[in-house]
């Protein structure tokens, strides 16, 4: 007989929201292929630039002034100012600086919105394929994530608006909607976000609008937002972040966007997690809303290009499926005869050395494609897509 070693003993004391969280099937093959000589890293959901100078410069100059003490809760009140001045810029019409809090990173908006909206037992719709992040944090604070597919046809991903209304139960408290999408690069129009919109009024649902990758948008100008359609009273919690739009993952700094008298009860939560986000990496993030436009322009422009390269070379092995992707920087596909995606995120990494990201991570919607993050430079993008088009023909 075998004996549970003193290690599982104390493992199995603690919660199973904890000790059950799933691992990441994006993470695995990252630490599977990590340093390999000549790997093109497509994995991730990030860019290959490292941040701006002008960023990096105000986060410096504030550090030397010494700006390193405990600070607002919500966010430095300058930092707050620069979010009302973005929005207005790019949604054309006023914002109140008190509507916007200040977050560690995007994923802790997502915390926050959940926190505040799903306890144990109640439900979340969300759509997928989808990053698993949302589901996961979820079902740890106790929720039950409810996955919705969307449809995948001759006119690309769509959302099943009957399916989303068949779904809300009365446990139901949000519908979580992530537009432009990670991983199908789906993108909800105008009528789709007023028809989910209506759904949460009619049954007094929130929803947490993850609109991260808006002006990684293709069809010309920001992809449209829960922002456009919504009225005063709308129960709309906005998750965003700084990683993707300005070249800042490792900064760890994102914002929640919610009326202003949910302010005080967001602030709370801040307190009693992280208590606010250093105030030099805040200085930078002003600089990326006041200076950035350009930069971002050319991000959006350069992923433009790659898209298109990378959908050239992979369709044309006459092997590969996919829809092309309206927003985000990312190609989820499928190959002819390929059905297990992780596995053959593995062989990739050995036979073509290139990472991507297995479908499975996604949810069952997604297990048999891949994704391929197209966020870096060009002749990166072509190599990879070469490598991985003779992986293909002789799969």
């Amino acid at each position: 007989m075998t004996l549970e070693s003193p290690t599982m003993q104390i493992i199995d004391t603690l919660r199973d929201v904890a000790r059950l969280a799933p691992v990441s099937g994006i993470e695995a093959v990252m630490n599977y292929g990590r340093g390999r000589p000549g790997l093109i890293p497509l994995w991730a959901g990030e860019g290959d630039l490292p941040t701006p100078d002008f960023i990096n410069a105000a986060a410096m100059r504030s550090l030397a002034a010494g700006e390193t003490f405990y600070t607002w809760q919500g966010g430095i009140p300058e930092l707050r100012d620069a979010l009302a001045r973005y929005h207005q810029r790019h949604f054309g019409r006023g914002f109140s600086p008190g509507s916007f809090l200040v977050t560690i990173g995007g994923m802790q908006a997502i915390v926050l919105a959940i926190e505040a909206t799903i306890g144990p037992g109640d439900e979340a719709i969300y759509l997928t394929p989808a990053w698993p992040n949302f589901a996961a944090a979820a079902g740890i604070n106790g929720g039950v994530p409810v996955p919705i597919p969307l449809k995948l046809g001759g006119n690309g991903w769509t959302c099943d608006m009957d399916r989303i209304g068949a779904a809300v139960t009365p446990r139901t408290r949000a519908i979580f909607v992530n537009s432009p999408a990670n991983p199908t690069g789906w993108t909800a129009d105008r009528e789709t976000l007023a028809s989910i919109l209506e759904v949460a009024r009619r049954h007094g649902l929130w929803i947490i609008a993850d609109e991260t990758y808006t002006q990684f948008h293709f069809g010309g100008g920001r992809a449209a937002s829960f922002m456009d359609v919504m009225e005063a009273e709308d129960r709309i919690l906005f998750v965003n972040t700084f990683s993707k739009n300005w070249a800042m993952t490792g900064w760890r700094v994102g914002w929640l966007q919610a009326d202003p008298a949910l302010g005080r009860m967001f602030e709370n939560l801040v307190q009693y997690s992280t208590s606010g986000v250093a105030q030099f990496l805040q200085r930078g993030a002003i600089a990326a809303l006041d200076e950035g436009d350009a930069f971002l322009a050319a991000q959006v422009e350069r992923a433009r290009m790659a898209r298109d390269l990378v959908c050239r070379i992979l369709g044309g092995t006459g092997r590969v499926r996919f829809s092309v992707p309206e927003g985000a920087f990312y190609l989820f596909f499928t190959v002819d005869g390929v059905t297990d995606s992780r596995a053959a995120a593995f062989d990739i990494v050995d036979q073509a050395n290139v990472g991507l990201a297995p479908g499975t991570a996604f949810g069952e919607a997604g297990a048999s494609h891949l994704r391929l993050c197209f966020h870096r430079r060009l002749d990166e993008v072509e190599e990879a897509a070469h490598r991985l088009a003779k992986w293909i023909r002789s799969s």
